[in-house]
């Protein structure tokens, strides 16, 4: 029996990475008349990573890895007002309007009226936190934990404080990386819903799912009655 449902954030309830896929488009291009727009990508991927220690996920720490890649490519020749651009590129980013996935609102009503719910999400605490009020779901939310990684430590330490076993733990994400394999590690039952696209850092190769068993809808649309056949098949067992 299901005792408690974990909803990631980011690109499963909310439009995100597009977001980010503009402002990159945007930094290629301001790069570019540096003559340095060759391997843009793969040197910005780079200084994200070797970032997330420092400054964790979310705006402020792509802002700062922005700036540090278009150092590190103009050999210090980027002028003050590029800075200043792209550090204008994160505001707008953080004032952006939240735009729920389609279908989401009414799956998270239905959801919380059978289960009680809680958000599990990575980023920056403030603006994490605003984008869930601006949403207009938080008052469905029984609890929210935002966190600087999805580790199966972390889900343990989740599943603890709220008193569930993790085989009555369920977790809802788009990332197999994030959502799905520590979930599993960490003894809970994991749904996987794919959005259209999404960071590299959050991809996994074929070979990690060798053997890993979670299920996977198109859309949110279908969780609550994919619960319901788990609970079913929980009584039925």
């Amino acid at each position: 029996m299901i005792e408690l449902v974990a909803l990631d954030a980011d690109d499963t309830l909310w439009h995100n990475e597009p977001l980010y896929t503009g402002c990159r488009e945007q930094f290629r291009a301001l790069v570019a008349k540096y003559g340095h727009e060759a391997a843009l990508d793969d040197h910005l991927y780079e200084v994200e990573l070797r970032n997330l220690e420092h400054f964790g996920y979310g705006v402020k720490g792509f802002v700062l890895s922005m700036i540090e890649t278009a150092i590190e490519l103009t050999n210090g020749r980027l002028e003050a007002g590029d800075v200043r651009t792209i550090i204008g590129w994160g505001r707008e980013m953080l004032a952006a309007p939240i735009e729920l996935v389609d279908g989401v609102r009414e799956a998270v009503e239905a959801l919380a009226r059978d289960y009680p719910i809680i958000l599990v999400t990575k980023g920056d605490l403030l603006h994490q936190e605003t984008k869930l009020a601006r949403s207009g779901l938080g008052h469905l939310f029984k609890g929210i934990e935002i966190v600087s990684e999805k580790n199966p430590d972390v889900y343990r330490r989740i599943m603890d404080r709220y008193g569930v076993p993790p085989g009555r733990f369920v977790m809802v994400g788009n990332s197999l990386r994030s959502d799905v394999l520590p979930v599993i590690d960490a003894g809970g039952h994991a749904v996987y819903v794919p959005y259209a696209i999404s960071w590299v850092h959050e991809r996994v190769s074929p070979e990690a799912l060798t053997d890993v068993h979670y299920h996977e809808i198109s859309h949110m649309r279908e969780l609550p009655e994919l619960l319901e056949r788990l609970h079913l098949a929980s009584q039925a067992g």
